[in-house]
């Protein structure tokens, strides 16, 4: 015969069954498989986004064999319009950078241009002050001496420019620390040399002569003085 207690137990057990069937529930056979992050048939639960999370741009993917964009613009070519590039202008320009790193060679073509028009303009004018600052001690003698002799005819000379249509760099050479530079200038120039009665003896006042000159010029680098004199002159047909 069962006693008080065994009754009690009994129906405290019997009670603690129930609840548990009420809260887990009963398997039918339809439940959903666990998730297995690693199958991928199954897919990821949606989870909720956090306002702490800062999403980060995605990495662009770069094809197989393909070459990544760089971020910097490749620099310009130093001598673009001057030398080509890989010539060996290019390379004794380069070799003058090497001394002088500020050279610019397209700012030396300008200051060659205003040079050629200030030395023919002052040879005309018989001007020996303003060459002596301009030419390598031989030249400057060529010139003053064909100067003396003009002055001894009593002739005179003028020469205008009507444009210096081409100044163009033909040839670098740099040894030591001595450079050259070669340069090429294509002018139209009226010239006219007249005699002691004022005759015309050579050229015209009113003719526009095509002149084709090559003139070089030399300075030593990397000294204190900036200046570049003329250290050969042709005229080329």
């Amino acid at each position: 015969m069962l006693d008080i207690y065994t009754i009690i137990f009994l129906a405290l057990a019997v009670f603690i069954f129930v609840r548990l069937r009420s809260v887990l529930g009963q398997r039918t056979g339809r439940e959903r498989p666990p998730y297995d992050p690693y199958s991928r048939d199954t897919a990821r639960p949606p989870q909720q986004a956090s306002d702490k999370v800062v999403p980060l741009p995605e990495r662009p993917v770069t094809p197989p064999g393909a070459v990544a964009p760089e971020d910097e613009t490749p620099p310009a070519y130093r001598w673009e319009g001057v030398a080509e590039k890989g010539s060996a202008t290019a390379a004794a320009l380069d070799e003058i950078a090497r001394f002088e790193p500020d050279f610019d060679a397209k700012h030396f073509l300008v200051g060659a241009r205003a040079a050629y028009e200030m030395i023919v303009t002052a040879f005309a004018a018989g001007d020996r002050r303003a060459l002596k600052d301009l030419l390598a001690k031989d030249v400057y003698d060529g010139f003053v001496a064909a100067i003396t002799d003009r002055e001894s005819r009593h002739e005179t000379m003028e020469s205008r420019f009507v444009a210096i249509e081409q100044a163009e760099l033909q040839d670098v050479t740099v040894r030591d620390r001595n450079a050259q530079l070669t340069v090429r200038f294509v002018s139209k120039l009226i010239s006219v040399t007249r005699g002691a009665d004022g005759a015309v003896v050579d050229g015209s006042p009113d003719t526009v002569a095509d002149v084709t000159d090559v003139w070089t010029f030399a300075r030593e680098l990397g000294t204190r003085d900036p200046n570049w004199k003329l250290v050969a002159t042709e005229a080329a047909q």
